[in-house]
């Protein structure tokens, strides 16, 4: 009898599975800032559907997503930020942010470096 067949359907069936794993929702966006002028690092956690002050930045924090605890760790927050050192309060980044990747997606300000450190649901963690 040939198993080759029903291998390559539970292959298949095994791996697509994985594929389709959907991140986890999480409560809170955990940032870390860097001043550049003080040379100060900043730890700032935002609730999703909220914002934050560090420095002159407002951090609007949409969405914190964590993959699976069986998948490769890696989080994305979705934020839009604004430079309040001026009364007019532009959008100087507005997208997604991932943790792994933070010399990619980070905020590069005159001032500051915002790069986020992960998603979580505990404030005091």
């Amino acid at each position: 009898m040939n198993l080759g067949l029903p291998k390559f359907i539970f292959l298949v069936l095994f791996f697509c599975n994985k594929l389709l794993a959907n991140p986890v929702e999480m409560q809170y966006a955990n940032f870390k800032l860097l001043d550049k002028i003080s040379n100060e690092l900043i730890e700032k956690i935002i609730p999703v559907n909220g914002s934050g002050m560090i420095g002159t930045l407002n951090i609007e924090v949409y969405s914190c997503l964590k993959e699976p605890p069986d998948e490769i760790p890696e989080d994305y927050v979705l934020i839009d930020v604004h430079d309040t050192f001026d009364d007019d309060q532009k959008s100087i980044f507005r997208g997604w942010m991932i943790s792994s990747s933070s010399d990619i997606v980070s905020l590069e300000h005159p001032i500051y470096d915002l790069m986020l450190l992960g998603c979580i649901n505990d404030k005091t963690s």
